[in-house]
């Protein structure tokens, strides 16, 4: 063991030795080979005027960092792009949406605005025949709205106007008719006569029959035009015993209640009519659902 730690000890001291020797700078030792230098010395770069010798390229310290950095930011540069784009294309589709939405919606109060004015239109023709008035400019709006869809209804509202007829124009007229229509026509027989005579003084008829008498029945058709129910009317002055006195007035009643159910038509089909209504342009009335 004692031999083993000389041993050491002399090889440790030759090493320092040689060490020494090969420090020194008479140019043969290592010291010339190698040299140490931190990253903050000067560049050793070879003499300008050597010629053929090669230039040194030297690379600042952290350079490839650098270069990784801007490499990364310039990627994600590219993907802010690429996400920007695709949020654009999807904010154009979603005001395209809502473009067809406000379109259909803007089709839909087009097509509300148009059938209100036809339902005012048929409104004031109703209040022109109902005071036996000429319906003047309003003919022309009912053939240009409601033409296509209801021309019968709207002829007959037109026939009606040109010789018009008032519910209170019925009434005073029916109880001017009164007598005649209650009394037997001339040219019948005496056993028809007597017939009259006893079924005036007898009646058999349930509680919920009306009366058949003629001034019940005359009472009843003056309510009921009254109530604007002339088609009940127009049955109950038919039912009495001289109805052809009241030629005249049947007539009228029925042309009345012809021109009040077209309105009725007209009104309706304001609403509800889905293709043929025209607005004050005369353009067909498209009204698309914004639901769909």
């Amino acid at each position: 063991m004692r031999a083993l730690v000389i041993a050491v000890l002399a090889a440790f001291l030759l090493g320092v030795l040689a060490v020494m020797l090969f420090s020194r700078g008479d140019g043969l030792g290592v010291g010339d080979m190698f040299r140490l230098r931190s990253d903050t010395a000067p560049e050793a770069t070879m003499p300008l005027g050597a010629i053929g010798d090669p230039q040194p390229v030297t690379v600042p310290a952290g350079a490839a960092e650098v270069v990784v950095q801007e490499a990364r930011a310039a990627v994600e540069r590219v993907e802010q792009v690429e996400v920007q784009a695709g949020g654009i294309d999807q904010r154009v589709a979603a005001m395209e949406q809502r473009l067809t939405r406000l379109d259909l919606q803007s089709q839909a109060a087009a097509g509300n605005a148009a059938r209100a004015e036809g339902m005012l239109i048929a409104f004031a023709s109703r209040r022109a025949l109902e005071r036996g008035q000429p319906l003047g400019f309003l003919e022309d709006q009912l053939r240009l709205r409601f033409g296509d869809a209801r021309p019968n209804a709207v002829q007959t509202i037109v026939n009606a106007s040109q010789d018009p007829v008032t519910l209170d124009q019925l009434i005073v007229r029916l109880d001017g008719l009164a007598p005649e229509l209650t009394d037997i026509p001339e040219g019948q027989g005496m056993m028809t006569r007597l017939g009259h005579e006893l079924s005036q003084l007898f009646s058999i008829r349930t509680d919920d029959t009306p009366s058949p008498v003629a001034e019940r029945r005359l009472e009843r058709a003056r309510i009921a035009l009254e109530s604007g129910r002339t088609e009940r009317a127009i049955a109950e002055v038919s039912a009495l015993p001289n109805p052809a006195a009241a030629a005249d007035w049947l007539a009228d009643a029925e042309r009345y209640r012809a021109a009040q159910a077209a309105l009725e038509v007209l009104e309706t089909a304001s609403v509800l009519e889905p293709r043929e209504l025209r607005d004050a342009e005369g353009q067909r009335v498209e009204q698309p659902s914004p639901a769909n």
